[in-house]
């Protein structure tokens, strides 16, 4: 599993110190120069459903996934780097899927649930999100439940997220999180064209430690995802 972003919002903000007319530029007894017009905020995204190979769809989460938000609270490591509720409940996690609809009506990304064809059976969730869009970069990150893993759903997924954010919206480099440790993910985003670029030692909070984060990047003229463009030239 490659370290999901964040859920925005929970950080309490950052207020500023009053400014002084000096600052301002008014002096005293003056009137105040007019407020600037507040910059327009993110446009919504529409999150899309995509065929991720033969057998497994990326759709937009819906509140009859609940059970799978249920499986993942079990799971030891996936709490740990996501907000899926543990213990579980079924008012937290109505609020944890209300938080995917909001980050797409914020602009801040495209979260996806992944779904296998055969029986529509939801078993992981992958996202993409934009925070550092205007600089350029986007991140990645997906997890899976138990009993999905090891059947190539990460795969099919990353390969499909990575194809259509690099082609179709231009993204100009992908980034992924990964944890030493984790092998598996690490080859499949290999395997995908990812290269490791170095560890960023103690990078994110995972339970109740730092741990190290080994990153990867592809940028979209790297060259072809499983054969393909993934840009134009």
């Amino acid at each position: 599993m490659a370290a999901p972003e964040p859920d925005p919002g929970r950080a309490p903000g950052t207020g500023s110190a009053p400014r002084t007319t000096a600052e301002t530029g008014n002096t005293p007894g003056s009137a105040p120069d007019p407020a600037p017009d507040p910059a327009p905020g993110p446009e919504p995204l529409t999150v899309p459903s995509m065929s991720a190979g033969p057998d497994f769809v990326l759709r937009p989460w819906e509140m009859s996934d609940l059970p799978l938000v249920r499986e993942a609270s079990l799971d030891p490591y996936i709490p740990l780097i996501t907000t899926i509720p543990a213990p579980y409940s079924e008012a937290a996690a109505e609020a944890f899927v209300r938080r995917q609809w909001e980050r797409a009506a914020t602009g801040a990304g495209y979260p996806f649930a992944i779904v296998r064809s055969r029986d529509r059976r939801p078993v992981g969730a992958i996202g993409l999100w934009l925070r550092e869009l205007p600089e350029g970069r986007a991140s990645l990150g997906y997890w899976l439940t138990d009993l999905a893993r090891g059947q190539g759903v990460a795969r099919a997924a990353l390969r499909t997220v990575t194809g259509w954010a690099l082609r179709d919206l231009g993204v100009p480099r992908l980034q992924l999180y990964i944890e030493p440790w984790n092998t598996a993910s690490a080859r499949i985003a290999e395997d995908i064209g990812f290269r490791r670029e170095g560890l960023l030692r103690g990078w994110q909070q995972v339970g109740d430690e730092r741990r190290d984060m080994a990153v990867y990047a592809l940028l979209n003229n790297d060259g072809p995802v499983d054969g393909r463009a993934v840009a134009a030239h």
